[in-house]
C-alpha cells in the first residue's frame, strides 16, 4: 500500500508538478517522449540513462581536471564575493542604525539655517536702517544731556516721543530699558525744577518753571500749588535761618524786612502763575478748593512771623519799640494791596510786651524803694538840700511836667519816681490808649506795695521816733500823698490823653468821671491806710468838703512830655 501511494504520488508530481520545477520544460519534453516510447524501448531506457549518466560524469571530471584552476578561481571569488556581502550588509545595518540621528542632525541644521537666515535679514534690516535705530538708542544719553545742561523744552519733547514709542512698542525689551532711562532723567528733571524753586527765582524763571513742570503731568493743579508753596517757603525759612539771632532788634528787623520783601514777592509771582478765579474742575466735581491752600499758607506764615516778632519782643528790644511798631504797621500796611492785613493782630501783641515790660519796671522800682526804706534814716538835713536844690533849679517851661522838687528831701521818694520816670519814658514810646487801664492797675499795685513798706517802716520805727523825727516822717508821708500822687496823675494824662480815652470809648470827655480807673490812680485808696498818721485836713466851712484833688481836674490843654529830662516825642500812637 505505501509504495502504491508513493507511486501514486510520484505519478502525479511527473504529470502536474514537474512543469513547474526547475527545467520544468526540458522535463515536459522528455516525459513526452517517453510516453511515446513502446515497452522494449521502455525497458532499455535505465540503461541508456545510466550510460549516458556514466559519460556526463566522465566528462564532468575530465573537464574538471582541465580547467580546474578555474573552478578554484571561481570558489575564490565566490567566498570574496559572500564575505564582501557580509560586509555590506553589516554596514547598511550600521548605516540603518545611524540614520535616524542623520535625519534629526538635518532637520536641526535646517532650523539653525533658516534662523541663520532671518537673523540675516535682520542684519541687513538692521544695517539698512542703523541711522534711525542710532538715534532712538542714543535718547537716553540725549535727555541725561539735555536735562543735565537745563534744556528742558528739548527734554520734555524727548520724553512725549519716548512715551509714543512705548505705546507702540511695550513688548520690545530695548524699547522698555530706554524707557526705564528716560524715566530717571525725567525724575533728575522734575528735582532740578523743584530746586529751581527753592531758590531766589523771578516770576519769568517761575513761570517757565512751572510751565514745565505742567507739561510733565506729574502732579495735579492742587499738588502742583502746594509743591510750588512748599519750595518757595523753603528759601524763605533759609533766608529767615542765615538772619543771626544773637541781638533780637536786629534778628526781628532783618526779619521783618525778609519776610515784606521776599514773601510779598512769593504772593505776586503765586497770583501770576496760579488763577483762582476760574474753577479746573465742574462745580458739581471739584473736590478741593485750591484758593484755601494759598489762604491757609499766607495765614500760616503770617502767624509764624506774629510768634518770631512776639519772641523776639519778650527778649528785649531797648527802647526800640516805636521803630519796631513802625517797621511792623508798614510790612502790614505793605501786605494789604495782597489782601493780607494783619495790622489788627499787631497791636495785642505790642500791648502785652509794653505792658510787661512796664510791669517789670514797676516791680523793680518797688524793689529798689524797700532796699531804700531798709536803710533809710529820717533826719532834717534833707530840708536844707531840698530847699537849696529847689532854688538852684530854672523854673519849668509852661506845660511840660516838672517833678516836685520837695521829693529831693525824702530819697526813697526821689528814688522811686525816677525809676517811674524811666519805665513811663520807655511807655510812651509804644503807648496805646487800650493800656490805661492795665497801666493804671499797676501803678495802683505798686503804690499799695509802697504804702505797705511805709507802713512797716513806720511800725518798726515807731517806739523810738524823736518829735522831730515825728514830723519828718509826716512830712514824708505829705510829700507822697500831696505831690508824688498827683504828679504821677499828670503823667497818666499825658500817656493817656482824655480825649483819646473818651474817642475810644466813645463818650463824650465829660463824662469819663465814671471811668475812674482810666488815666487817673485812685488817691482815696492809697491815702486810706496812711490817714492815721496824716493831720487832720481843714474843711472849707461853707461846704463841709475837702479842697480838690490836684489830680481831680485834668491838666489844661495837650500837655508835653517833660519825664527825666528827656525829648518829647510823638503823641502816643492809639490802637485797638
Amino acid at each position: 500500500m505505501a509504495a502504491a501511494a508513493e507511486e501514486a504520488s510520484l505519478l502525479a508530481w511527473l504529470l502536474g508538478g514537474a512543469a513547474a520545477a526547475p527545467g520544468g520544460a526540458e522535463l515536459s519534453a522528455y516525459l513526452a517522449e517517453l510516453a511515446a516510447l513502446g515497452l522494449a524501448a521502455l525497458g532499455r531506457e535505465p540503461a541508456r540513462l545510466a550510460a549516458e549518466r556514466e559519460r556526463v560524469g566522465a566528462q564532468t571530471r575530465r573537464l574538471a581536471f582541465e580547467h580546474y584552476r578555474a573552478f578554484i578561481r571561481s570558489a575564490e571569488c565566490t567566498g570574496r564575493a559572500g564575505r564582501g556581502f557580509g560586509g555590506i550588509e553589516r554596514r547598511l545595518g550600521s548605516l540603518l542604525a545611524r540614520l535616524p540621528a542623520l535625519q534629526e542632525a538635518c532637520r536641526n541644521f535646517m532650523r539653525d539655517a533658516e534662523e541663520i537666515a532671518c537673523s540675516r535679514r535682520m542684519n541687513s534690516l538692521t544695517l539698512n536702517r542703523h541711522t534711525e535705530i542710532l538715534e532712538i538708542l542714543e535718547i537716553p544719553q540725549l535727555m541725561d544731556t539735555c536735562v543735565r545742561n537745563g534744556y528742558y523744552e528739548e527734554a520734555l519733547e524727548l520724553a512725549a516721543y519716548v512715551r509714543r514709542l512705548e505705546r507702540k512698542h511695550s513688548a520690545i525689551p530695548v524699547i522698555q530699558g530706554i524707557v526705564d532711562e528716560v524715566r530717571q532723567s525725567t525724575q533728575l528733571m522734575l528735582n532740578q525744577l523743584i530746586q529751581q524753586l527753592r531758590t531766589n527765582i523771578q516770576l519769568p524763571a517761575c513761570l517757565r518753571v512751572i510751565g514745565y513742570l505742567r507739561r510733565m503731568d506729574v502732579f495735579t493743579e492742587a499738588e502742583l500749588r502746594i509743591k510750588f508753596l512748599q519750595a518757595r517757603d523753603a528759601w524763605l525759612r533759609s533766608i529767615q535761618a542765615s538772619i543771626p539771632d544773637d541781638d533780637p532788634y536786629f534778628h526781628i528787623t532783618k526779619t521783618i524786612e525778609a519776610c515784606r520783601v521776599h514773601l510779598f514777592d512769593i504772593i505776586t509771582q503765586y497770583r501770576a502763575i496760579f488763577s483762582d478765579e476760574e474753577p479746573l474742575l465742574p462745580p458739581d466735581e471739584q473736590a478741593l478748593n485750591e484758593g484755601a491752600i494759598f489762604h491757609g499758607w499766607v495765614l500760616q506764615k503770617v502767624s509764624e512771623f506774629l510768634q518770631v516778632l512776639e519772641g523776639d519782643l519778650q527778649r528785649g528790644v531797648g527802647g526800640r519799640l516805636d521803630s519796631l511798631l513802625g517797621q511792623c504797621m508798614y510790612f502790614g500796611l505793605s501786605f494789604s494791596r495782597v489782601g493780607a492785613d494783619f495790622r489788627g493782630q499787631l497791636a495785642p501783641i505790642f500791648q502785652r510786651v509794653t505792658l510787661s515790660a512796664f510791669r517789670k519796671a514797676v516791680e523793680e522800682a518797688v524793689e529798689k524803694f524797700q532796699e531804700e526804706m531798709n536803710s533809710y534814716m529820717l533826719i532834717s538835713a534833707p530840708a536844707v538840700l531840698g530847699s537849696a536844690v529847689a532854688a538852684a533849679v530854672p523854673t519849668a517851661q509852661p506845660g511840660t511836667l516838672q517833678p516836685p522838687m520837695v521829693l529831693l528831701d525824702f530819697p526813697p521818694l526821689a528814688c522811686f519816681l525816677n525809676n517811674l520816670l524811666v519805665a513811663f519814658n520807655d511807655l510812651r514810646l509804644c503807648c496805646p490808649v487800650a493800656l490805661a487801664q492795665d497801666v493804671t492797675s499797676c501803678l495802683e499795685d505798686a503804690l499799695g506795695q509802697v504804702t505797705k513798706i511805709i507802713l512797716a517802716f513806720h511800725r518798726a520805727e515807731e517806739a523810738a521816733f524823736s518829735g522831730r523825727e515825728q514830723e519828718l516822717f509826716v512830712q514824708f508821708c505829705t510829700a507822697f500823698l500831696e505831690d508824688l500822687l498827683p504828679y504821677l496823675n499828670r503823667c497818666l494824662q499825658v500817656l493817656f490823653p482824655p480825649a483819646q480815652i473818651a474817642q475810644a470809648l466813645g463818650v463824650p470827655a465829660t463824662q469819663l468821671q465814671r471811668f475812674c480807673s482810666l488815666g487817673c490812680v485812685d488817691v482815696g485808696a492809697v491815702r486810706e491806710p496812711l490817714a492815721f498818721v496824716l493831720p487832720a485836713r481843714e474843711t472849707d466851712p461853707a461846704s463841709g468838703e475837702e479842697p480838690a484833688q490836684e489830680s481831680a481836674s485834668p491838666a489844661p490843654g495837650p500837655p508835653q512830655h517833660a519825664l527825666a529830662e528827656e525829648e518829647s516825642p510823638a503823641e502816643p500812637a492809639a490802637m485797638s
